[in-house]
């Protein structure tokens, strides 16, 4: 096994503020995670600038930075890149918005997730709002759960609506954050036209008994052309997976050349198959020599700020993801293995920011040393032991140049 195999584990959101019920503590630094804590201690440990200055804090836009691409250059959108990994072909001319179902009451924003509604309940709905309003370069495509895409085929505008993630105004009103600007007036038809057709579906009642979820409407955001980059393996010589049950970390992947890995069990949300997740990236490096696998459970207690589960998710995650895969990566000779947040998601703010995160990467077959790092006050991998080592890789898309053992000197600062 002598091909240097390159994994990437993220947990999405994990980074977070002090929080006073925890006596000033973070989530990170409350949660047990023994496995993170190793890696802290015995690798390169720092914190990692995944948002560039003046780019919303999005998943999309950290996740881009991950996977080694600058996304000032190269993000056009979040729909897109999960039209594409959907199987979606968008034209030059075609803007894809993803299509959230969610629970508005009274004009408040009370779920962004409809309940973490079902994908047989999603489905259904979905199939009804196309059945009525598709046409006119209209096209509705079911995805899971509350994840779905809208695409407007010949799009006839220069500039993307101004929109708002759902997650960003849980309960909030939600008449400030509606669609503005140019293709604005026909986003707003639709979203009106969806309320009034759920509302007034007669197989609804009998959908609400038989799955979990509460859609109310849906929600249209992130609006974007098809993105066109250079593949991983064209940059680096890497191939390989990724593993989520997000469409936007396997939308990436498929832009970058990767192919998706799809795991039972796997849902996005606190109940999700994280064992699963870890034993498919260990089969996988069989024949590969690149792996992400990315976890959103986190993210999504961050948004619903609930910090019990927060913690639990952390947990979770260095317990079945990062242990599993630590004690596997033993057998092989030449490895990078990379653990983060892609951004904070503060259980205060119930949405994300934008500052630094922590980081850890083990180099196997290359070491770990060749640069300076003050691992005295290296408690465990946390916000405030990453910010001790003086660390800081101001550009995300960085970081995979240190997995690859390019020079650490030239992507790095003292923070």
């Amino acid at each position: 096994m002598d091909e240097r195999k390159i994994i990437i584990l993220v947990g999405d959101g994990m980074a977070d503020y002090p929080i006073e019920s925890l006596g000033g503590r973070t989530p990170l630094e409350a949660a047990r995670t023994p496995n993170m804590d190793s890696l802290a201690k015995k690798g390169i440990f720092g914190l990692v600038k995944n948002v560039p200055d003046g780019m919303a804090p999005g998943s999309d836009t950290a996740n881009l930075s991950i996977f080694g691409y600058n996304p000032a250059e190269f993000y056009t959108g979040r729909a897109p890149l999960e039209a594409l990994n959907m199987g979606i072909d968008l034209g030059a001319d075609d803007v894809a918005f993803r299509c959230n179902l969610v629970t508005v009451r009274d004009g408040i924003m009370r779920d962004f997730s409809a309940r973490h509604i079902e994908t047989g309940f999603s489905r259904e709905v979905i199939a009804e709002i196309a059945e009525q309003i598709e046409g006119g370069g209209i096209e509705l495509y079911a995805g899971v759960s509350y994840r779905n895409i809208l695409v407007w085929r010949g799009y006839p505008y220069v500039g993307i609506p101004e929109t708002t993630p759902p997650h960003d105004i849980q309960d909030n009103e939600v008449a400030p954050y509606l669609p503005s600007g140019e293709g604005a007036e026909r986003l707003l038809d639709i979203m009106k036209r969806s309320t009034e057709i759920i509302s007034s579906s007669e197989r609804m009642p009998s959908l609400r008994k038989k799955f979990r979820g509460d859609p109310t409407s849906i929600w249209l955001w992130g609006g974007g052309w098809k993105p066109g980059i250079a593949t991983l393996s064209e940059r680096f010589g890497l191939h390989g997976h990724t593993i989520s049950a997000v469409d936007l970390i396997h939308g990436i992947g498929r832009a970058a050349g990767l192919t998706p890995l799809f795991v039972d069990g796997a849902t996005g949300y606190l109940d999700t198959n994280y064992s699963g997740k870890a034993k498919a990236l260990v089969e996988a490096l069989e024949s590969a020599n690149f792996v992400l696998l990315h976890v959103e459970s986190p993210d999504e207690s961050g948004h619903e700020g609930n910090l019990e589960h927060k913690i639990k998710a952390i947990e979770d995650f260095d317990q079945k993801v990062v242990g599993t895969v630590m004690e596997a990566l033993s057998r092989f000779d030449d490895y990078s293995l990379l653990v983060l947040p892609d951004h904070p998601t503060p259980v205060a703010l119930r949405t994300h920011s934008s500052e630094p995160v922590p980081f850890a990467i083990e180099r196997k077959g290359r070491g770990n040393a060749g640069f300076y790092m003050d691992k005295g006050r290296v408690t465990g991998f946390n916000e405030s032991s990453a910010a001790s080592t003086g660390l800081l890789v101001e550009r995300g898309y960085d970081l995979i140049g240190i997995m690859l053992g390019h020079d650490i000197h030239m992507v790095t600062s003292t923070a």
